[in-house]
């Protein structure tokens, strides 16, 4: 039984783009009575999720309880980075009541939990639960799928895929540590890519696991606060690609900071995203814009050809700054031929 006095933790992971943090933005504005502190970990050293986070907050979040670890994954930085962060949290003059950790859409959360045996936070902190979130119309097409015939269509329309990609152990090790499996964007698959994605996810974890759909992170937080897991203590029923290894390397994806000039339309940058998807195998993309003439930021998020844009708040005394943070696998990363893709959308 979990021991009441811990505080406890909720790990947020899934893969890039498929809605940690609409979801913890969610929890956010539904608080129910508890006060929440948040740890936020991105690959890359722009911060742009953490941003998004600090504008919602309040008092029951308020903006000192939201932290985060840039430029390094948050399972390959526990002694150095993401230890000090929870007592630091630990330690605030008002204890959050429960913690909030949305990981890298990079990061394997088994190392993560074994972090929670470490003396300096074991007998103050425990794992509450694991949330994977997984993007239904993704899964729905097949793109991690464990079964022969999605993997034979991989390979013939793509030779380099006559392997199991990074990305797919990634994804595995993800749903293989949860407590809970979120199907995201639920809207976007509708009622059959559900069931597909349900019934791909329900093959390739190791025991049965609670599947739900949801639509823009809204979801009863008393569905997956309180779980009560104990993820730490449970570690043998969370296998991993991973387990017997000493560590994990992230070399096999990259990510490029790219500063751009003001944008005269945001749809012609929100095309050009798309070719990126299309012509550089761009995974990921988000930052945000300066629009010319109008005074609010442009936040962008794209996950693949998939892009969506939008004011988020005013510039204020902050210098307009158009800031784009790319990812993709390490090969596909060509820093030249993004940024030239990017400034095609600017007019001369």
């Amino acid at each position: 039984m979990t021991d009441l006095t811990k505080t406890p933790v909720t790990v947020i992971t899934g893969f890039l783009g498929s809605g940690k943090t609409t979801l913890i933005r969610h929890l956010m504005q539904n608080p129910q009575g508890k006060r929440l502190a948040v740890l936020v970990n991105e690959f890359g050293t722009v911060g742009v999720d953490g941003e998004i986070l600090k504008g919602c907050a309040d008092d029951n979040c308020p903006a000192e309880n939201i932290l985060e670890l840039s430029n390094g994954c948050i399972c390959c930085t526990v002694a150095d980075d993401f230890i000090p962060t929870l007592e630091r949290l630990m330690a605030m003059p008002q204890k959050p009541d429960h913690i909030l950790i949305e990981t890298s859409g990079l990061a394997l959360p088994k190392p993560l939990l074994k972090a929670f045996d470490w003396p300096a936070i074991r007998s103050r902190i425990t794992v509450d639960g694991v949330i994977a979130l997984a993007d239904a119309e993704a899964v729905a097409a097949g793109r991690f799928a464990p079964d022969e015939a999605a993997v034979q269509a991989q390979r013939e329309a793509d030779d380099s895929l006559d392997h199991e990609t990074p990305l797919s152990e990634v994804f595995e090790d993800q749903i293989s540590c949860a407590d809970v499996v979120l199907l995201t964007k639920a809207d976007l698959a509708g009622d059959a890519g559900v069931a597909a994605a349900r019934a791909m996810i329900e093959a390739e974890a190791p025991r049965k696991l609670p599947i739900l759909p949801v639509t823009d992170g809204a979801i009863d937080p008393a569905v997956i606060l309180g779980l009560g897991a104990a993820a730490e203590d449970d570690l043998e029923a969370r296998p991993s690609h991973h387990d017997g290894a000493d560590d994990h390397e992230h070399e096999d994806f990259d990510t490029v900071v790219i500063d751009l000039p003001e944008f005269d339309d945001p749809d012609l940058l929100a095309r050009a995203i798309e070719r990126l998807a299309a012509e550089q195998n761009i995974l990921r993309v988000k930052g945000h814009v300066a629009i010319a003439g109008k005074p609010m930021r442009l936040l962008v998020q794209a996950v693949g050809a998939r892009v969506r844009h939008q004011y988020d708040r005013p510039w204020g005394d902050a210098p307009r700054v158009s800031r784009l943070v790319v990812i993709a696998e390490h090969d596909d990363v060509n820093e030249a031929a993004i940024r030239d893709l990017l400034l095609g959308a600017v007019p001369a």
